[in-house]
């Protein structure tokens, strides 16, 4: 398994991105498209897109289908990102599924100036994995944009897209809205977009894009949405308005209004999914989902390193926040759900970010901060 995970780590990284779908298109064609064997639903947007993706996957898996989710990056082992029944794969299976792959991948390396990456070869075990499962659906999260990210090789019946904000503007653009229509590109004829809550500009994109390809379009405070919530132990409950039906005392173990906007967004995936497999797809049409099912499964959903409680007295919360945008809804969640009367910040973040606009965001919160570095060589200098 180690010598396996060094061999991937030792490709191109995951921050090195060229923005191409050739490799990928040839990789999935060598294996025999396998990322058209099932539905999939896809997600992107600039925050949110891990714990929707892990909430989409628990109320499908609590109708009773066997899934496969994707998601990145991974926060204690690499086989994290590969998840099938809830469940991260084995070390025997992922050491399997390289072997298998990476003839394939030496092939399109080959045959291209510049070779496969990380996230690349990870995407295609992903892919391979789930048809030889098999699994019934695929939950896969997009890795930077959307319309050339190596994911957009298959299809989503149902693509989500969660807030987006500025973030990776080297390579997706400068504004809001340039963003926006490279997210855009997840959304495919025939498809139904589920859209969170957007500033204007990329609204009208995202809009856009789905009228060009004919896809039915489902808004966040328009088809669905968050009714009401409260403060819960340990958590929050929600009444969501979806787009079969209205879901009340909904415990969410997770904390802030954004988690239960991912939420909302999870639950309009799943209904949309299963709209599309009964050819009903409009808001307020067919069945809704069984209410004591789509509490079972938000009750039990987990998001590691999204606002986590890892130790209590003396209370330690962590958190991944890596922009601006994700940094003010982290700080106002922290607001409503704890009351500190001291709150100390120790905080690392890697060169390439708006480090000065997520501390402005962060700074107000604490009584002190320590900033440091952490183990990646992207890390910025505490100097």
């Amino acid at each position: 398994m180690l010598q396996v995970e060094r061999e991937i780590v030792s490709r191109r990284p995951e921050h090195s991105v060229d923005l191409a779908l050739d490799r990928m298109t040839e990789l999935v064609g060598l294996l025999g498209d396998p990322q058209r064997a099932c539905p999939v639903i896809h997600i992107t947007g600039t925050n949110g897109k891990t714990s929707t993706a892990r909430m989409t996957d628990a109320l499908l898996r609590a109708r009773g289908l066997r899934t496969g989710r994707f998601t990145s990056p991974h926060l204690v082992s690499i086989r994290e990102r590969i998840v099938v029944d809830g469940a991260p794969i084995s070390p025997e299976r992922f050491v399997a599924s390289y072997d298998e792959v990476v003839p394939y991948v030496r092939l399109v390396d080959e045959r291209h100036p510049v070779a496969m990456s990380f996230f690349e070869v990870l995407t295609g075990m992903a892919f391979a994995i789930f048809a030889d499962t098999p699994v019934d659906m695929v939950v896969l999260e997009v890795g930077v944009g959307g319309r050339l990210d190596c994911t957009n090789v298959a299809d989503g019946v149902v693509a989500v897209i969660t807030p987006i904000s500025l973030d990776h503007t080297r390579l997706l653009g400068s504004t809001v809205e340039e963003i926006a229509a490279e997210k855009a590109g997840i959304i495919k004829p025939g498809a139904v977009a589920v859209l969170a809550q957007q500033p204007l500009g990329v609204a009208e994109v995202l809009l856009r894009q789905a009228v060009e390809v004919g896809a039915t379009v489902a808004r966040e405070g328009v088809e669905f949405g968050v009714l009401s919530r409260e403060q819960a132990v340990g958590g929050q409950q929600l009444a969501i308005r979806g787009l079969r039906g209205t879901y009340e005392n909904v415990y969410l173990p997770l904390f802030g209004l954004y988690q239960a906007s991912n939420a909302a967004c999870a639950l309009a995936a799943v209904e949309a999914f299963a709209g599309v497999s009964d050819a009903v797809v409009s808001a307020g049409t067919g069945a809704p989902l069984d209410a004591d099912l789509v509490r079972e499964a938000f009750a039990k959903v987990t998001s590691p390193g999204r606002l986590e409680v890892i130790r209590r007295s003396p209370t330690i919360i962590i958190d991944a926040t890596h922009n601006p945008a994700g940094m003010a809804a982290t700080v106002a969640a922290i607001e409503e759900a704890f009351s500190f009367a001291r709150l100390s910040g120790v905080f690392a973040a890697s060169g390439d970010k708006d480090v000065p606009g997520i501390l402005a965001e962060l700074e107000p919160l604490l009584t002190d901060i320590v900033v440091t570095r952490n183990s990646s060589d992207r890390s910025m200098d505490p100097e």
